[in-house]
């Protein structure tokens, strides 16, 4: 574009829309952590895998807010969300059929459980990333997040937010697997202090 306005205004939309981005995944990753502390749902391996997934989509979005959305921080988000997808599928596969021992883990949330939420979560994702490919497209040269101060300091609260996020849930995932294979039968850190 050789239009100045309309090049810094499409930049603006595009920064926006990662943060926006950023905030939807954080409230995912937020519910599921809730699920986990005040309904007591511990998460399965796989739902753990999905997270470690979800919080690589975060720290994709955060790296083209701090460096500059470029092709390369979107296609790794690209990547990350198919990795999620893949997952997701492979656990919602594995449930399907319901048989003892091998139910879905957890309540399910609107008629659905984690697994199958985690498969819409994955292609809501990649459309989003496909969108905003087509909306906003190559956005190397455009003005940087660091030219609009509002939207920054809150991409930079969201993006704390997250890391604090992942610093909890490390902590959780240490508390329940220890350093050793992960099961959904209780906390043994804890249950080895007793």
């Amino acid at each position: 574009m050789d239009n100045p306005a309309a090049t810094r205004t499409l930049s603006l939309f595009g920064h926006l829309y990662l943060v926006l981005m950023l905030i939807v995944i954080a409230g995912i990753l937020t519910a599921a952590l809730i699920m986990q502390y005040i309904f007591g749902e511990l998460p399965c391996p796989l739902c753990l895998l999905q997270r470690v997934a979800m919080f690589g989509v975060c720290f994709a979005v955060i790296l083209g807010l701090r460096q500059g959305d470029t092709a390369r921080t979107t296609g790794l988000g690209l990547v990350i969300s198919i990795f999620l997808l893949v997952v997701a599928v492979r656990q919602t596969l594995l449930d399907i059929y319901p048989r003892p021992g091998h139910e879905y883990i957890g309540s399910a949330v609107l008629g659905l459980h984690m697994p199958v939420w985690s498969v819409l979560i994955a292609v809501a994702l990649i459309a989003g990333y496909a969108l905003k490919l087509t909306i906003f497209g190559d956005s190397e040269h455009r003005p940087d997040l660091a030219s609009y101060p509002a939207l920054q300091r809150i991409a930079a609260a969201v993006s704390l937010y997250v890391i604090v996020l992942c610093a909890i849930n490390l902590g959780s995932v240490v508390v329940q697997c220890g350093l050793d294979e992960c099961h959904t039968t209780g906390y043994r850190l804890l249950e080895k202090m007793r």
